[in-house]
């Protein structure tokens, strides 16, 4: 029994091991996060039926912040329950767009997901979510190399492991240099999610959002993040021209 025992433990490790391998950075810290609130309002809810409150209320003001929500938001302290990650936090509706000749992408700051649309072609107007990933890599030879760049981005977030399992790695494994032309002060202020006029400071704060979601730890995107720093020099150029 302790030999059975010891082969399903490993076989299960082993499982566990895979999925979190294959899953998507910012999902998986998403359902970390969930987890670790309902194990902390657990132990709150234990140590304050054993009377122990000195522990239990900052615990549980720690699990509720980790689900999205704290007391000390409705009490006056936004900017305190922001520290547990609460609710004082609200959405900024920014998005940013990079179009090439077959897509147009949007990565939505707040929770860095990535969508996109095709624009030309014979699925012009589908969504990228419409397909499976055999269907999106059948794609690729008849996209221009930023278009390619672009699905790849994609399908790094949506597919994570789809390098590892792509038959010869079409994508990815002859790529073609992702060449475009001189980026345009209006492609950069939609490439960091800012309205024409924006100041030295906003450029900024956008630029390093955005390189914070594009990190690899969060499904990011080289060819994504080389686009960002772009659009910020160009529109720093303009400030100092």
């Amino acid at each position: 029994m302790t030999l059975i025992a010891g082969v399903v433990a490993v076989i299960t490790l082993y499982l566990l091991l895979q999925m979190f391998r294959a899953a998507n950075p910012a999902v998986l810290a998403r359902a970390i996060k969930l987890g670790g609130g309902v194990v902390a309002l657990a132990v709150a809810a234990f140590t304050g039926l054993r009377g122990e409150l000195a522990v239990a209320i900052p615990l549980g003001i720690f699990g509720a912040g980790l689900l999205g929500w704290t007391p000390l938001a409705n009490a006056g302290f936004g900017n305190l329950g922001g520290l547990f990650g609460g609710g004082a936090t609200r959405p900024s509706g920014q998005s940013s767009r990079v179009r090439s000749q077959f897509l147009d992408m949007r990565l939505d700051h707040d929770s860095g997901q990535l969508s996109g649309q095709i624009v030309a072609g014979p699925h012009a107007g589908r969504n990228l979510d419409e397909f499976d990933l055999a269907g999106l890599l059948a794609m690729v030879p008849a996209f221009d190399a930023e278009s390619v760049a672009l699905l790849e981005s994609y399908l790094d977030r949506r597919f994570p492991a789809w390098r590892q399992n792509a038959q010869g790695d079409a994508a990815g494994g002859q790529r073609r240099t992702a060449a475009s032309g001189k980026m345009t002060t209006e492609e950069a202020y939609q490439i960091l999610g800012l309205q024409p006029g924006a100041g030295r400071d906003d450029i900024s704060r956008a630029h390093k959002s955005l390189m914070k979601k594009l990190h690899p730890d969060q499904g990011g995107s080289t060819y994504l993040a080389a686009r960002v720093n772009e659009a910020k020099d160009t529109l720093l150029r303009t400030h100092n021209g």
